[in-house]
């Protein structure tokens, strides 16, 4: 069955298909020498986004108000996951806690790269493409810090770091 990308978002697709292609496809690249991988998974985070705000966004601006439970929803609405959501505002970081990271769910002793790479990308340029159209100068703009923590390190969770700014321009 062929579906097209709005209903594809309105399913709830198998995230097991693309876990495991995740990972193959990273060790496709390590084993053929691509050494810029974390960077490709964020890119690849980042076109997912630009694809799937054509089709949904939560709000329609993210300020420090309600940054918190925005990326909640992000990541409940996009890969169903129930997260913790920490602001660091002397450091400008958000923490983020998945316990049950649909990208990250199995230990990989030879993997260097983490799953979590992806959704780095794509919260952080799904929140700048809702601030990008927003004239609110409150607004947030982030970008992908570090993976802190994964299961597929054998951590018993995922933790995604990302920084802020705040303002128009910041």
């Amino acid at each position: 069955m062929n579906y097209s990308r709005k209903e594809l978002i309105q399913t709830e697709a198998t995230m097991n298909q693309i876990r495991n292609a995740i990972y193959h496809l990273a060790r496709f690249m390590k084993k053929n020498g691509v050494t810029d991988t974390i960077e490709r998974m964020r890119r690849m985070g980042r076109n997912i986004a630009k694809s799937y705000i054509k089709y949904w966004k939560p709000t329609d601006v993210i300020n420090a108000i309600n940054m918190r439970d925005v990326i909640s929803t992000i990541y409940y609405k996009i890969v169903n996951s129930n997260v913790s959501v920490k602001i660091n505002e002397i450091d400008k970081l958000i923490i983020v806690k998945d316990n049950n990271c649909s990208l990250c769910k199995y230990f990989y002793d030879e993997m260097n790269v983490s799953g979590c790479e992806i959704l780095l990308g794509m919260v952080s340029e799904f929140i700048n493409l809702i601030n990008k159209a927003s004239k609110d100068i409150s607004s947030v703009s982030v970008e992908p810090h570090e993976i802190r923590e994964s299961r597929t390190f054998g951590n018993s969770s995922c933790v995604q770091v990302y920084k802020y700014s705040i303002g128009k321009g910041a």
